[in-house]
């Protein structure tokens, strides 16, 4: 099995084409990001992504930002899916993470999101995976675990940050949860939390290594479990990100990092960590 890396496009404010040549240059495989924007920033993305020869990894977000509006319904949100992979469909994405649902919906409202959603994909011949993310449907274990016990077919961006600033500890001591989503896991996003925020300032920071270890572990368990399954190929994306997850100086507000600098870090040290685990007795 090869582990491909991918260069998030979150929060980036530079050309496409400087975002490719990063990647490019990081040994990346390929570009994560929207495809909602103009048209001509579609067509800078196809341009980067076709002369440099990356792939690409197409990120949907239904009902607004990150955080969706509270009241929309679950029409609203399928119909954002529907439309973004219109969008994105000539861009032809390897595979489709959908940030979708609601953390304040019933279990049947999200199920049948789920299940719609992964319809209208279907439809399209797309494959895509749905990110556990807080402020939506998959916000904490114990809910997904719910929904997968409905839709044991579901796919499963994996984002354990999320899940460690929702529980207030790493997630060594639910085992058996992370054994469980991992049989379902089709991505990772790569970023590391810590008991109080979803982004430690740097994971190579040695007050972080353990925060850091036990989200590697986790890596592994998905790792495992799709070398079981017959993957030829497990993508990750590098995903430390702005909009209040960088820490920042007070009354400054400057970066206590560089987020590029962060996310190469990161992908580098996957690298070395997966080929470690691949040797492993």
């Amino acid at each position: 099995m090869k582990l491909k890396l991918f260069k998030t496009l979150w929060g980036w404010t530079g050309s496409i084409a400087l975002a490719a040549d990063q990647a490019v240059g990081a040994g990346f495989a390929g570009l994560e990001g929207g495809a909602a924007g103009s048209q001509t920033y579609r067509d800078e993305l196809l341009q980067a992504l076709q002369t440099r020869r990356l792939e690409y990894i197409q990120e949907i977000v239904t009902a607004g930002g990150y955080v969706p509006r509270r009241h929309a319904s679950v029409e609203e949100h399928i119909a954002d899916v529907a439309r973004q992979l219109q969008l994105g469909q000539h861009l032809e994405p390897r595979s489709v993470t959908i940030i979708g649902g609601c953390d304040a919906w019933s279990l049947e409202q999200s199920v049948r999101f789920f299940s719609e959603a992964q319809e209208v994909a279907a439809r399209m011949n797309i494959t895509c995976s749905f990110e556990t993310h807080r402020s939506r449907s998959l916000f904490n274990p114990w809910t997904t675990l719910a929904i997968l016990e409905r839709l044991p077919e579901l796919r499963l961006t994996c984002d354990f940050s999320h899940w460690v600033v929702v529980m207030e500890r790493q997630l060594d001591e639910d085992w058996e949860v992370v054994l469980e989503v991992a049989r379902h896991a089709q991505h990772i996003h790569a970023r590391v939390g810590y008991d109080q925020g979803p982004q430690v300032p740097h994971p190579a920071a040695p007050e972080y290594a353990a925060a850091l270890a036990s989200h590697q572990r986790c890596w592994e368990a998905i790792w495992s479990m799709q070398q079981k399954k017959g993957y030829s190929v497990t993508t990750m994306t590098p995903e430390f990100g702005p909009d209040g997850y960088l820490h920042t100086l007070p009354f400054t507000n400057q970066p206590v990092a560089d987020l590029w600098e962060i996310n190469s870090w990161m992908g580098k040290t996957e690298k070395l960590h997966f080929q470690d685990w691949r040797v492993a007795p």
